[in-house]
């Protein structure tokens, strides 16, 4: 599975065309508290009985708090026939901490 670090999503969101779609597949409450500008929340809990809402050759970064539960989104929706998928190492901690310096952390 292709993974990307946050600097590399930066980057890559500033440049790409069309944008990917960011799975946020966090709590709702973690979501609340912070995420990045865009993303769009779908609990790790519901991937399963939502996954035909989401379009199987569209690009997905799939992003968590540290980027383990991303990372087990990605390899199920990999195996349910969605090739373009991209896991965020390090989560939503790592992009608060190496890109949005005021985005708040837990």
């Amino acid at each position: 599975m292709r993974q990307m670090t946050a600097p590399e999503l930066n980057d890559y969101l500033a440049t790409a065309d069309p944008p990917p779609l960011l799975l946020d597949v966090r709590e709702p409450w973690e979501f609340a508290h912070c995420h990045i500008e865009g993303s769009r929340l779908l609990p790790m809990g519901q991937i399963p009985s939502h996954r035909d809402e989401l379009d199987p050759q569209a690009e997905i970064v799939v992003i968590c708090h540290h980027g383990v539960r991303s990372q087990q989104v990605a390899g199920f929706l990999q195996r349910a026939g969605f090739p373009h998928v991209i896991n965020l190492r390090g989560g939503v901690d790592a992009w608060a901490r190496e890109v949005d310096v005021n985005m708040p952390v837990y």
